[in-house]
């Protein structure tokens, strides 16, 4: 029953990211049609068409295979200036236009995408990555501002005797924690840290962290009083780094662990918490080439998933089942469901900010270098020279279309043959 309940809640998970993906196609075929380009298609999915309707002149539908989405632009190609050399680059170009330029209509003039100004072509084209940041707002919202989340607070709820390097029971030779030197107890309030007020538990770890093995004392509350305990040394311990938590860096370490209460976050501590996430994501982004290979390889030599790593939306949607069979409260399991859409969401949106094409951040640098190359123009006093051809930019997009596929399929691959352990 509870493979049968994993399934169910995975494939629900799934069918949620594909609503994700259609709502962020949305961001794009709402502004398009609000500056009146012509729209042609919107689906969900790619490959044979499952079902479709046409609404006025858009066609709406669902595609086999359900990994993705696309709205339809047309004109996003400019005609071929008249008297340009005929390269290969030219013919690629000239090819990849005609198929577009074959459903062009005299009617069209002026729907075109390539026809309109700068700051509408920015607007549908970011349409979609921020569809994909309001949702995981709102998911995070839900989330730490309704649910809550537990929270570490500077409030001690225990101490680690002695300092292990395997797991048994501590004996009379094993040396003393950093924690249990000073005499840190249960339930001490910590105030400061080597001089510096501790107002939340961050700004400690923070601090012990970066005290590698120095001098360490703590001032904490103890039976409502202030109680300057013992100076001892930090010891240098590895911890996961806060940007990249697959890789391990040298940080202080005392051996106590914190209380946790449940807190709620308003928007600002989600905007907060965003950033945090976006630049753990940035650098994920940076490595994503690595990592795949890394995932590739381990899957050949049968070494175990790196659980920091890539997955699919598949590994994300098995994840998501195995989460909500877990025993734990509904509304526990719940926000674990909407963080991780959520994360999902927000990778998904600084993913396609990637100045490559077919990625909408491509997109994007296409039309501020088209505006650079007017604005200079005209305040040279030189002719106005035109949109820029980004039908020669096709072979960039087939080549980074063709990574992602490939991306995608070792990804999947693993996540089917040695599937991420979290649970």
């Amino acid at each position: 029953m509870e493979l049968f309940w994993t399934i169910v809640f995975g494939l629900l998970f799934f069918a949620l990211l594909m609503a994700s993906v259609a709502l962020h196609e949305v961001g794009h075929l709402l502004p398009a049609k609000l500056f009146g380009v012509r729209v042609p298609q919107y689906f969900v999915g790619f490959g044979k068409t499952l079902w479709s309707t046409r609404r006025g002149e858009t066609e709406y539908g669902v595609k086999l295979f359900p990994l993705g989405g696309f709205v339809r632009l047309l004109g996003m190609y400019p005609p071929t200036r008249p008297g340009a050399k005929q390269t290969w680059l030219q013919r690629f170009a000239d090819d990849a236009r005609s198929y577009e330029w074959d459903d062009i209509r005299p009617t069209d003039d002026g729907r075109l995408f390539f026809q309109k100004k700068t700051h509408q072509k920015l607007i549908i084209m970011a349409g979609g990555i921020t569809m994909n940041l309001v949702l995981a707002f709102l998911l995070f919202w839900a989330v730490l501002g309704g649910v809550g989340t537990y929270q570490p607070q500077p409030v001690v709820a225990g101490v680690q005797p002695c300092v292990l390097t395997e797991q048994r029971e501590c004996t009379a030779s094993d040396p003393l924690t950093p924690a249990a030197q000073a005499g840190l107890r249960e339930g001490d309030r910590i105030v400061s840290f080597n001089g510096t007020p501790i107002t939340r538990y961050a700004e400690l770890t923070d601090l012990i962290r970066r005290n590698l093995d120095g001098p360490a004392t703590f001032v904490v509350e103890r039976g409502g009083q202030q109680v300057t305990l013992p100076t001892v040394n930090t010891i240098i311990s590895g911890v996961r780094d806060d940007l990249d938590p697959s890789k391990l860096v040298p940080a202080g370490w005392m051996g106590l662990y914190p209380q946790l209460a449940r807190e709620h976050a308003g928007p600002v501590g989600v905007l907060r918490h965003m950033g945090q996430m976006t630049a753990q994501s940035a650098v994920a982004l940076a490595q994503f080439p690595v990592k795949v290979w890394n995932v590739a390889v381990d899957m050949v030599t049968g070494q175990p998933r790196d659980v920091y790593g890539p997955i699919s939306i598949v590994g994300a949607s098995a994840i998501a089942g195995e989460a909500a069979v877990q025993d734990a409260p509904v509304l526990e399991k719940a926000a674990m469901f909407a963080s991780l859409l959520g994360s999902i969401n927000l990778f998904l949106a600084l993913f396609n900010l990637v100045p490559l094409p077919p990625l909408d951040g491509g997109h994007i640098v296409g039309a501020l270098w088209e505006w650079l190359r007017r604005t200079a123009a005209r305040l040279t006093g030189r002719p106005d020279p035109g949109p820029v051809d980004t039908a020669k930019m096709v072979p960039v997009a087939y080549a980074v279309g063709g990574f992602l596929l490939l991306c995608g399929i070792v990804l999947i691959v693993a996540d089917i043959v040695t599937p991420v352990k979290i649970f």
